[in-house]
């Protein structure tokens, strides 16, 4: 009889509640197949896309309603100026460019068959002038022997002993390899990207035969040969208050307690004065905060990094103020322009690479100022954008799917704020981390060719490299002349005064190539 029993109609306040409940479900699935929709268009704009960071048409940004906080004045200051035409530089013009006169000159003389000097009127022609064309010539690789001879002394009168003229120190002792060869074999893999698979082959085809073992013992020796000068410039890095730090992965095949497919890191650090500008590396097998830890002990400045956590627990508690950078704020919303669902369309992703433009716009004018100038100029300039995009942020940030593209790129604005905008209290910082980004970059490059170490040792062999020629770079000198200066000089200098003396900065381009 129960089960004939009806059950009551449910009441129009539940059904209300089912329809609100499922209502609910719908907007929030519907939010996620958002976020998945534009994690997806992301992800192949990553993989089959243009890798330039250039926004698209930022035409009509600041028609939407959603600006309306924004003060007419404020706008006005925002809108997009159309560049000023660059003047032309007259090495920019098109056609074939002159070949620099620093090149020496072997003048070849054609001339005219004798058969054809005399003229029909009976007479011999004379020389009137001449035409001239240049050919760029190119000699391969000159190897040769260098051939050390010892004079050996002796008193014939009392045949007390022999004296041995002594062998100059040599950067690998009792290695065949010459200051210049171990230069170019260097400099052929940590600036050009050229494994020592190849360069094996390359000195082949000149006759030589190195095995690469031989080549990366002698890469690893010549970064224990130069620890001296990183030190020193070690100590110059962390003196100076102002430092960049990036990171990188790296693999290392032979690698105690980890497995050859497993990650390490190459940590960059950059700073020094403007006049001695420093790149040092630094290989770890992790990413671990107290590496950071250690390449900042006593450290004591500003510290500009991206938002990897890993550097917070070394500014707090210590004597270190830390910057973000805004071309990784700006990368973001570069990627919610770019899975936006209608680009045509003006959205909150123009509007904040707009904005973000015009504080570099600022950075662009004050570029060759002074320290102070450049600290008057983003309180006049940068300050009142700063001041806008905050505002905008505030009004859009809960506004926004925090999930999508959008979202995540205004929560990292928010999240970052106090950091992002450090850099107006000093006229010697950047308002991103490009100076560590950039040096890292050769790096990068160099490992999409020779793809991994083959042991710690060499991992940590490569940082001093990098260090020392990115630094050289930096300083205005050519990297091949330096090394090759730097591995004659060093393994003779025995006191800190004569390694000082081989800071690129201590230097000039004309004394390293004439070897003085």
């Amino acid at each position: 009889m129960s089960a004939l029993v009806k059950k009551p109609n449910p009441s129009i306040k539940d059904l209300q509640k089912a329809l609100s409940d499922r209502d609910l479900i719908i907007a929030h699935q519907a939010r996620l197949i958002k976020a998945m929709e534009e994690t997806i268009r992301l992800q192949k704009m990553r993989k089959f896309g243009a890798s330039s960071e250039k926004s698209a048409s930022q035409h009509e940004l600041f028609n939407e309603a959603e600006l309306a906080v924004v003060t007419e004045e404020a706008m006005t200051e925002l809108a997009i100026e159309p560049a000023p035409p660059a003047a032309k530089d007259p090495a920019c013009r098109p056609g074939r460019k002159p070949l620099p006169a620093a090149l020496p000159r072997i003048r070849i003389e054609h001339d005219v068959p004798t058969t054809e000097l005399n003229c029909p009127c009976g007479h011999e022609g004379v020389v009137i002038g001449e035409e001239t064309s240049e050919q760029l010539d190119i000699i391969p690789a000159k190897v040769q022997v260098l051939v050390h001879v010892r004079k050996k002394y002796a008193c014939k009168q009392c045949e007390a002993g022999v004296v041995t003229a002594p062998l100059p120190p040599q950067p690998i002792p009792r290695s065949n390899a010459s200051p210049g060869l171990l230069a170019h074999v260097v400099i052929s893999k940590y600036q050009d990207a050229l494994p020592l698979h190849r360069q094996e082959v390359i000195l082949a085809r000149h006759g030589l035969d190195i095995p690469r073992n031989t080549l990366a013992g002698w890469v690893i020796k010549a970064g224990d040969l130069i620890q001296p000068l990183l030190n020193l410039l070690q100590d110059r890095l962390l003196d100076y208050p102002v430092m960049h730090c990036d990171e990188t992965t790296v693999q290392v095949l032979n690698e105690a307690g980890k497995r050859a497919q497993s990650k390490s890191y190459m940590w960059v650090r950059v700073g020094g004065p403007p006049t001695q500008p420093i790149r040092l590396f630094h290989y770890a097998d992790s990413r671990r905060g107290d590496v950071a830890s250690d390449l900042l002990l006593g450290y004591q400045g500003y510290l500009q990094t991206d938002d990897y956590g890993g550097y917070n627990a070394v500014t707090a508690g210590n004597q270190i103020t830390q910057l973000g950078c805004w071309a990784h704020a700006r990368r973001k919303f570069i990627d919610a322009q770019k899975v936006a669902s209608n680009p045509s369309k003006a959205n909150k992703a123009d509007m904040a690479i707009a904005m973000i433009a015009k504080l570099y716009a600022v950075e662009r004018r004050i570029a060759g100022l002074t320290v102070d100038e450049r600290m008057s100029a983003r309180q006049q300039d940068a300050v009142p954008v700063l001041k806008t995009i905050r505002t905008w942020l505030d009004k859009t940030l809960h506004a926004t799917l925090p999930k999508g593209a959008l979202g995540k790129a205004l929560a990292y604005l928010d999240r970052n704020w106090g950091k992002l905008t450090v850099y107006i209290e000093d006229g010697r910082l950047s308002i991103d981390n490009n100076p560590a980004e950039n040096a890292i970059r050769p790096f990068v490059i160099g490992r999409k060719n020779w793809l991994f170490s083959a042991s710690v040792d060499g991992a940590k062999a490569s940082a001093n490299l990098y260090g020392l020629i990115e630094t050289a770079k930096a300083n205005g000198l050519e990297p091949y002349a330096y090394l090759r200066h730097v591995f004659k000089e060093l393994p003779a200098a025995e006191s800190v005064e004569a390694m000082e003396a081989l800071l690129p900065w201590h230097l000039s381009p004309t004394a390293i190539e004439s070897g003085t």
